[in-house]
C-alpha cells in the first residue's frame, strides 16, 4: 500500500494527527496525557518545533505544529516512538499503541491569508465541544484541560506553545485582551452549533494532502520530483496521497466492522461481502480511488464488479444511510 508522502521544508506548519490502533483508547488516564506532552515538549526543545495548538482526545490527538527546520519526520519518530514504549511499559504490555502511520497535512499559513490557518485551529480547539464533552451545557470549554485552549484563556503555559501567530491571524491583540476574546468567540461557537465548523472549511479539512489555496498546492507538487512519481509526474502526487488516505480509511473502517484489515483475511470473505461493499462505497464518497485500487485492496475480484456492486449500493438509500453510521462508528469529524 501507498505511503503519505512527507512534505518536509523550513519553516512548514502541519496539522498532524494520530489515531490508537484498531480505535483503541491512548488516553485512558491522566499519566498517559502527562507523558505525551511531555515528549512533545522534548521534541520542541530538541528540533525548535513550535506548537499552535493541540488537543489529546481519547483515542486520537491533533497538533498544529511549525517546523523552522525540515525535520518533521525524525520528531515525530521519536514523539511516537518514545511515547509508546512508556505507554507499553506502564501496562506490561507489547504491540503497536498507534493505528498505522501518522496523518500530516501541509497548512498555508501566510501572514497575508491566515484563514486555512485559523480554521486548522478552531477545528483542534473545538474538537471537545464536537464529542459533547465541554461547552454550553456541559460548562465551558476551557473546562477541558487535555488542549491549548486554556493556556489562549490564561497565558500560563509551556514556552512551546506559541499564541501570538494565532491570535495576529486573527488580527487580535497579543495581550490578554486578544486572548480573551479569541477565547470567547470559541465558546460562543461551542454553545451554539455544537463547535462544528462550516460546510467550506469542512470540505477543505477534508480533501486530504494540503490545506490551503490552489497556489500552495502548486509548490508542494515542486517539492516532489517528476521521476520518483513515474510519467503523471505531477498529478501522481494528489493520487499518491489519496491512496494513502483510503488505506487509513480502510483499516478503520474494516476494524470497526469486525473484519480483517489484510488482502489474505479479506480473500476468505466473498467478493461481495456486504460489508465489503460498505467500505468500498465509503472510500468512493471520501475519496478519489478508483475501482481497481478497490478491488485490489478489499479482494473484491474484478474492477468491473466493485463498479456495479457500488453502484448498486448508492440506489439503495438504506444502505447509503449506513455510510453515516460507519462514520460515526470511526468519528471521522473528531
Amino acid at each position: 500500500m501507498p505511503r503519505a508522502l512527507r512534505h518536509q521544508y523550513p519553516g512548514a506548519i502541519y496539522h498532524v494527527m494520530a489515531r490508537g490502533d484498531g480505535g483503541k483508547a491512548i488516553f485512558e488516564e491522566d499519566a498517559d496525557g502527562k507523558a505525551f506532552l511531555f515528549r512533545l515538549g522534548q521534541v520542541c526543545a530538541s528540533h525548535g518545533w513550535r506548537v499552535h495548538a493541540w488537543v489529546l482526545m481519547k483515542n486520537h490527538f491533533h497538533i498544529l505544529l511549525e517546523t523552522p527546520e525540515p525535520n518533521l519526520v525524525t520528531g515525530m519518530k521519536y514523539l511516537l516512538g518514545t511515547f509508546s514504549q512508556g505507554w507499553n511499559a506502564r501496562r506490561s504490555r507489547r504491540g503497536h499503541v498507534f493505528q498505522g502511520r501518522y496523518k500530516s497535512v501541509p497548512v498555508s499559513a501566510a501572514t497575508e491569508s491566515p484563514y486555512y490557518f485559523r480554521i486548522a485551529a478552531d477545528y483542534i480547539h473545538l474538537n471537545p465541544a464536537r464529542a459533547k464533552l465541554a461547552g454550553g451545557k456541559r460548562g465551558s470549554l476551557t473546562s477541558y484541560k487535555w488542549t491549548s485552549l486554556p493556556v489562549y484563556a490564561s497565558g500560563k503555559g509551556p514556552d512551546w506553545l506559541v499564541t501570538d501567530r494565532l491570535l495576529g491571524a486573527f488580527e487580535l491583540s497579543k495581550d490578554g485582551r486578544g486572548r480573551r476574546a479569541y477565547v470567547a468567540w470559541l465558546e460562543k461557537r461551542a454553545a451554539n452549533d455544537g463547535g462544528m465548523v462550516d460546510e467550506a472549511a469542512m470540505k477543505a479539512l477534508k480533501r486530504g494532502w494540503f490545506l490551503g489555496e490552489s497556489t500552495f498546492a502548486d509548490k508542494l507538487r515542486a517539492m516532489v520530483e517528476p521521476k520518483s512519481l513515474g510519467k503523471r509526474g505531477r498529478d501522481a502526487v494528489e493520487r499518491f496521497h489519496d491512496e494513502a488516505e483510503a488505506e487509513r480509511l480502510a483499516v478503520g473502517a474494516l476494524v470497526a466492522l469486525g473484519l480483517p484489515t489484510d488482502e489474505k483475511g479479506l480473500a476468505k470473505f466473498r467478493k461481495g461481502d456486504g460489508n465489503k461493499v460498505l467500505v468500498a462505497a465509503l472510500l468512493r464518497e471520501r475519496t478519489s480511488v478508483g475501482n481497481g485500487w478497490l478491488a485490489n485492496r478489499l479482494e473484491m475480484g474484478h474492477p468491473g464488479a466493485v463498479s456495479r456492486l457500488v453502484g448498486e449500493f448508492r440506489k439503495d438509500s438504506k444502505r447509503m444511510s449506513e455510510i453515516g453510521k460507519l462514520d460515526k462508528m470511526l468519528k471521522s469529524d473528531t
